[in-house]
């Protein structure tokens, strides 16, 4: 079905060879303290800082083809326009508060706040929320279909063309690989969009060749469909490579400046991949496995050589969000276990520790992307139970005004997560409108009526201090 040429082929193996040769290059001048091995020295400029936030957002690429041709332009309404507005809000109210704490990742600034319990349950749901195995899995599935190769060997080279040079060279690394794949996903995908307008034209043959429902913002999606999407993106006050990348910034006004221009270039890369799932849909709209959606198109409108370099950008596009993960992965256990339980808190040995995460978060994500080969799967179960613990304490870690006591933290970290898994497992069991109460819902739910009770509990402890 899917064919390659050999100058297709050489692109590809051209272009891993240039990523680890980045990677293993920019290594070199990496030092073996924390602050260096982490955060590159908390020295990344405004380039930089843009070129890495915008490459490492977009690890779920095929996963947006298959929306798009599913649903059409509400793809863009749902998994864009959310995220560009909070993360407005995020360098807005945040990314300079983060900058001034000079902390390496949440736990620590959640430990300041709510103490060592609060610190340590955290890092195990952040350790959960970044696994890198969804991203895994899908440069796999693209090694496999481009070389032929079994799944849990594309598995394993998957992990070794991302951890190789983290280990050596940590987070300096993950920046110029990230840098260099900016360009390469950017690259393919304007090729890719430019053969499908030439060869079938523009907005006329999309009109002509979608049903309707395609070219509207909204579709044929409900309310609370889309609600669920807003909710999901509120993710991005508490995802862990939006505070590692504002930590290392050089300053404060990079990292809010930096946030604020990597929206339009999302915005951009959004038109390019929205539009590219159109056109799928329109030249071949009877696709048994929509999840194919790009890599079919591509074979059917690209040339030899081109298909190469928009391959390449996938395989980009999906081990920019790989390579960062796997870190962040890596840093919480390192930083935020290995160490915090460590007796000697020995800074020149987080490194190691770190490096240890790196070999742990490789073996977990084969594991588990060996074992759960499905991508939606993954991301639905650990967003929906997970992400409603964290975003309220992270929030209001920062804002001392809507801080509530330690206990009160803990029990709406672990009930907001508790009560979503529960929904989980009984939902099945009902019909209608109470079965599409997403578990997310539920997990916020909990964790607003929590955190609202511990506010009231403060407003009148506090009130009572004022009148003795």
């Amino acid at each position: 079905m899917i064919s390659f040429s050999p100058s297709d082929i050489i692109i590809i193996i051209l272009f891993f060879s240039l990523l680890l040769s980045i990677g293993f290059i920019s290594s070199k001048k990496v030092k073996s303290n924390a602050e260096d091995y982490l955060l590159s020295g908390r020295n990344m400029g405004l380039f930089l800082f843009v070129l890495v936030n915008v490459s490492t957002w977009y690890g779920g690429i095929i996963g947006i083809g298959e929306f798009t041709y599913r649903y059409g332009l509400v793809s863009w309404f749902t998994q864009g326009l959310p995220y560009y507005f909070f993360a407005f809000l995020f360098a807005m109210f945040f990314a300079k508060k983060i900058r001034e704490a000079s902390l390496f990742t949440i736990p620590e600034k959640l430990e300041q706040i709510y103490g060592r319990n609060t610190a340590l349950l955290s890092a195990v749901v952040v350790f959960i929320l970044v696994s890198p195995a969804p991203y895994l899995l899908m440069s796999a599935n693209l090694i496999a279909l481009v070389f032929d190769t079994g799944d849990l060997f594309s598995l394993i080279i998957g992990v070794i063309l991302s951890a190789s040079y983290l280990i050596k060279g940590g987070f300096r690394s993950n920046i110029f690989t990230d840098a260099f794949q900016f360009f390469i996903m950017f690259a393919g995908f304007i090729i890719f969009l430019s053969v499908a307008v030439l060869n079938y034209g523009g907005i006329n043959f999309l009109e002509t060749n979608l049903p309707h429902s395609h070219l509207s913002f909204t579709g044929d999606a409900s309310i609370t469909f889309l609600i669920v999407w807003f909710l999901i993106a509120l993710w991005t006050f508490a995802d862990p490579g939006f505070h590692q990348r504002s930590y290392s910034a050089k300053t404060g006004n990079v990292a809010k400046y930096g946030i604020l221009i990597s929206i339009i270039f999302w915005a951009l890369f959004d038109f390019l991949t929205t539009s590219t799932g159109l056109y799928a849909k329109a030249i071949l709209p009877d696709l048994d496995n929509p999840i194919m959606a790009y890599p079919l198109l591509a074979e059917k409108i690209l040339a030899p050589g081109l298909k190469g370099i928009f391959y390449a950008a996938m395989f980009a596009t999906i081990i920019s969000t790989l390579n960062s993960f796997m870190f962040l992965s890596a840093t919480t256990i390192g930083k935020d276990f290995i160490y915090r339980i460590s007796k000697e808190k020995r800074e020149d040995k987080i490194k190691l520790y770190t490096v240890i995460g790196i070999i742990i978060t490789s073996i977990l994500s084969v594991v588990i992307a060996y074992t759960i080969p499905s991508v939606v799967q993954i991301w639905y179960t650990i967003g929906s139970l997970f992400i409603p613990g964290i975003i309220l304490p992270v929030i209001s870690s920062y804002y001392p005004k809507i801080s509530v006591s330690n206990k009160i933290i803990l029990i709406e970290i672990i009930l907001a997560i508790l009560s979503g898994t529960i929904w989980l497992l009984i939902r099945n069991n009902f019909q209608g409108f109470v079965y599409e109460i997403e578990p997310m819902l539920i997990g916020i739910s909990v964790a607003l009526l929590i955190h609202t009770i511990g506010l009231i509990s403060k407003f009148f402890s506090l009130d009572k201090r004022e009148q003795n």
